[in-house]
């Protein structure tokens, strides 16, 4: 059944556990939520066991408050050989309001690799391809936001390197 689950919801609500001093949920256990749902969507597409690679453009947008009712979204916005790109938004609202009342939390795009074991070398993904103009943005937008990415990587070794020098 592998290349037919684009998108993926996860649900729950916010638990003491998760929260920071401040009461609100720490960023720290939203990047686990997010990683939890790439996987989750990852392995919908592609049937495989999949690890994450990368995750760019994270924006945390508006706290998450205890016993708020969490959606993780993702959308499958871009594929290469082996890897899937997934634009992940993350909303929160008070159970007892309506889904109008949902807020946009986080924001990001997350990469994953298919494997074909659990240590195994990366293994094909079915490709997906953008079909309208909303999917072509969203396709442009991931590969930009990785590129920026890959070049803040690059200018901290850079800087690494000339401290260690």
């Amino acid at each position: 059944m592998s290349g037919r689950q684009r998108e993926l919801n996860l649900r729950f609500l916010a638990e003491p556990t998760d929260v920071n001093y401040g009461g609100k949920v720490h960023g720290g256990m939203v990047m686990k939520w997010i990683d939890q749902a790439g996987y989750a969507a990852a392995v919908g597409w592609s049937g495989t066991y999949s690890v994450t690679v990368a995750v760019g453009g994270i924006r945390f947008v508006a706290p998450i408050r205890i016993s708020d009712l969490v959606t993780v979204h993702t959308k499958l916005v871009h594929t290469g050989t082996t890897s899937m790109h997934f634009a992940v938004d993350v909303k929160a609202r008070d159970p007892m309001e309506g889904p109008e009342q949902e807020r946009l939390c986080t924001h990001c795009i997350i990469v994953f690799v298919a494997l074909d074991a659990v240590e195994g070398k990366p293994s094909a993904v079915p490709p997906w391809t953008p079909v309208n103009d909303d999917d072509k943005r969203l396709a442009e937008y991931a590969l930009k936001v990785m590129e920026l990415s890959k070049g803040i990587e690059q200018t901290v070794e850079r800087l690494a390197a000339v401290n260690e020098g």
